[in-house]
């Protein structure tokens, strides 16, 4: 007789007993618009069949988890480091902010931290674990990821109404080919994070001028 694959369940927490949050990023590397990072702390009972990484699920799994963490998380909060930001300090610092700014706004205050990655920067005086692959192990972290990369999408969506012909609509930002070539033929928009590069090729953009 044939096996059925049993659902996988995420762990809880790292540590017990505490109000742990759990932060990811999504946008990291896109070449445009910025990185976007959430910070989750979740009920000690919480569990839902769907919760894993974010890019394990579909766009409509991502929105009903959405919904459903929003509502049921003892704390959530997202936050934002801009295209300008990433220039000027660059992505893993910026990805690291975005988690800082996240966290700022959990009430309650976190007691220890657990980041997905294998880098984070200490906030404040909380006690915190980076966990690589984190999204795909602990609730937490992977409620962070359906936060950011669900809020990162809609921002995408209507950063291409501002910019059409880019395909972010599709590609958000991310480096496809699609987006590489819009690049080559319209030159860069003022949300493409110049330091990433392309070869030179913000140099030569008249949009590279405007400034927000």
């Amino acid at each position: 007789m044939k096996s059925i694959p049993t659902k996988k369940v995420l762990a809880k927490s790292y540590l017990d007993h505490i109000a742990e949050a759990g932060c990811d990023e999504a946008g990291r590397g896109c070449l445009a618009g910025p990185v976007f990072a959430a910070a989750v702390i979740l009920p000690k009972d919480f569990y839902h069949p769907l919760l894993n990484d974010s890019k394990k699920l579909t766009c409509n799994q991502r929105e009903l988890l959405r919904k459903v963490i929003e509502k049921e998380a003892v704390a959530w909060a997202v936050a934002t480091a801009s295209a300008k930001e990433i220039d000027r300090v660059n992505i893993l610092n910026a990805s690291i902010l975005a988690m800082h700014r996240a966290l700022e706004q959990l009430n309650p205050a976190p007691e220890h931290i657990i980041v997905d990655g294998n880098r984070f920067h200490k906030f404040k005086d909380v006690p915190h674990v980076c966990v690589v692959g984190g999204d795909g192990k602990y609730a937490s972290i992977a409620a962070a990821s359906v936060l950011a990369k669900t809020y990162r999408d809609h921002h995408m969506l209507e950063l291409a109404k501002e910019c059409p012909g880019y395909g972010w609509e599709k590609n958000m930002a991310y480096p496809t080919k699609a987006h590489k070539e819009a690049i080559e033929k319209l030159g860069v928009t003022i949300h493409h994070r110049l330091s990433f590069g392309f070869n030179g090729k913000f140099a030569d953009s008249k949009q590279h001028a405007k400034e927000e």
